[in-house]
Formats: structure tokens, sequence, C-alpha cells
């Protein structure tokens, strides 16, 4: 198991919340004890760098030179975090949010900070604000969106989100963007200053796929994978942030960007390379929290012709089921965690 990283496998949703907030202590991270790998006779070689992988001989590359021989192979290269082009984004207060050394970053620069600015209102960017705003510091999001979120959640859900953060004390700036930082100022592009002494930014992501694609393996967007996670390679799988999957739910090739989805295709991947022939047609789920407030997600909708609501969404109690041409395809829930699972079984007996 080789990681460019050099910290062990954490529990990366807790880098945006709890602990990034301060409440949960750093030894709740890992996912595994220490010995675990050990026991289970896996050999785990942290701060390695893959630099090729060679399908024809089977063999991967590391950047000392040494090669390593497989029988299978499993790419789970995941994502890493865009970065915006404009001057000043390089300085040592500018973050972006990815892993333990990233976060350990800013919790250390927040213990001097008294005014953030969070570039992006997406799940990770507000999640960041809601976690500074926990360690009383200023908090303004800057974003392009006019609602946040209002592309994945729909406007009225959106506009809750946005609502639950100012009444913690979070200032939007929305419908603009920065165009240069400084050791003290995010300057906007319309023409309005923020002191900031943390900037993080939240701007999206791009999948990991320079190996897949210097092995000649079949991309779109991310590494195209059949049914059972296998690419255009035998006996190479895929799995998280870099597959791109057929899902049966919606009929679409899908890549999901989350921590529920590249576990269960991780097990669904090694099922296979021990080849169990395990289709992977699980509903995609995702949680975020904001301040006290959960919103489950099921399902995956990129675009859709109506939003059918149950419940007081304005109030923080309702069920979204998000449809296209009749059809659900996801469902959005806010203290309704029953709801969120008949929903997630009812897209599993839709796929049926």
């Amino acid at each position: 198991m080789l990681s460019q990283e050099e910290a062990p496998p954490v529990d990366r949703p807790n880098l945006s919340k709890d602990y990034l907030a301060g409440n949960a202590q750093e030894d709740w991270l890992p996912l595994r004890p220490d010995r675990f790998y050990a026991d289970n006779e896996i050999d785990l070689r942290l701060g390695q760098q893959v630099t090729r992988i060679d399908v024809g001989s089977n063999e991967i590359v590391l950047s000392g030179g040494d090669a390593i021989g497989y029988d299978r192979l499993l790419i789970a290269t995941g994502a890493e975090p865009n970065r915006l082009p404009i001057p000043g984004f390089g300085l040592p207060h500018v973050s972006t949010l990815r892993s333990l050394a990233d976060c350990r970053g800013i919790i250390e620069r927040a213990t001097r900070a008294r005014r953030a600015v969070v570039l992006g209102a997406s799940f990770i960017g507000l999640e960041v604000a809601a976690a500074l705003r926990a360690r009383s510091i200023e908090v303004h999001v800057v974003a392009p969106d006019a609602h946040p979120m209002e592309r994945i959640l729909g406007r009225a859900l959106a506009d809750v989100v946005r609502s639950l953060h100012e009444e913690h004390g979070v200032q939007f700036h929305l419908e603009n963007a920065p165009v240069a930082i400084d050791a003290r100022q995010v300057h906007l592009k319309s023409g309005a200053t923020l002191d900031a002494d943390l900037v993080v930014a939240g701007v999206g992501v791009r999948p990991r796929t320079q190996l897949a694609e210097q092995a000649g393996l079949a991309i779109d967007r991310g590494v195209i994978v059949d049914a059972f996670l296998q690419t255009s390679a035998a006996g190479v799988f895929a799995a998280g942030d870099i597959a791109r999957w057929p899902d049966p739910h919606s009929g679409e090739r899908i890549r999901v960007e989350h921590w529920v989805v590249a576990q269960r295709q991780g097990q669904a991947a090694a099922l296979n390379m021990l080849g169990r022939r395990q289709r992977f047609d699980a509903v995609p789920f995702f949680w975020s929290q904001h301040y006290d407030v959960p919103i489950n997600y099921v399902g995956h909708a990129e675009g859709w012709d109506q939003i059918e609501v149950e419940g007081d969404v304005a109030a923080r109690d309702g069920l979204l089921r998000y449809k296209r041409g009749g059809r659900v395809l996801a469902a959005a829930s806010i203290y309704r965690d029953l709801d969120s699972l008949k929903a997630e079984l009812d897209l599993e007996r839709q796929a049926a």
C-alpha cells in the first residue's frame, strides 16, 4: 500500500468538521491503529511517489527507480484541490484543505488569526467556515454563485444553508471573486478588499489521473471503469474520486467525490481483485455538517427538472426529491434520517 502522504490513512471528513473546529482530538483521526497494518500483513509505505505504471510488465515504478510487481493493482489516487491563478495564492497564510498536513497548518494559523476569508461556497468551503467560526474567528465567504450550492441542492435548500451560516456570523460576498491576495488583504473583482490573517480556498478538486493517463488507460474526466471497477487494462482497478463508473440508478457514467462512495468502492474493488465478480451498484451517499444541522444526500443528480419537497425546508425539517422526467435521481434531507434511508432503499429498488 503506497501513499504519497506522510500520515497513515485518516478519517478525512473530520478534517473539515470536528477536528478543524477543535471538537475532536487528533488521536481520533487514524482509521486503524499503527499495529493493524503489520498484524494484517499490509506493507504500508508512506511518503512514496509512484512515477509510472507499466501495464505490459505488471509493474509500478517509484521515484527512486525501484520497481514493484503486481498481479492486481488498485489505483486510488483521489483528487487534488484546485489552485486559483491569481497573485498571492502561494503566500504562507493561504491554504487548501485535503490532507492531515493541510489541516494541521490551518489550525496552527487559526490560533493567531482574527479574520479569515474562505474562497468558495462549496461543501468544503462552508464546513471550513463553520469550523473557523467555532474558533471565534471572523469569517467572510467569497464565491461566484448567487446562492451557495444551488447547483447541487437547489434554491430552497441553498438559501437555508446560507441563512444558517449568517445566523452564526458568517458574511457572504456572492457573485464575486478574488483577483489578488497580499499579506493582509484579499482583493475582490468588485473592487472591495477584505482583511485576512488566514485564507482557505475550497474551489473544487480535480481527479489525479496522471498515472492512469501515462499508463494508457481509458480516461473521460476520470478513469473509466466497468461495473466491477476494472479499468481498460486487465487486472487494474480504480476506486474513489478518480473512478467514473456505470451507475445503474441514473443510467449514466458518473464520478463522485465523496467518502462513503470511496469506502464502498474500495470494498467492492478488493473483492473483485480476488476474483469475486461483484458489481458496484451502491447508491451514492454523503453528509455535510453545518454547526448542529446535518444534511444527508443520497443518489446523484447532475441536473433535474423538478424538486419535490416534503415538510418545511425553511424550518430545517424536510426531504427534497430531485427528479428528471418523473424519475427520482436523488434526495436530500434535514433531520429526516429515516426518510433518507427510505429514499436510498427506493433508489435501490428503482435500479433493480
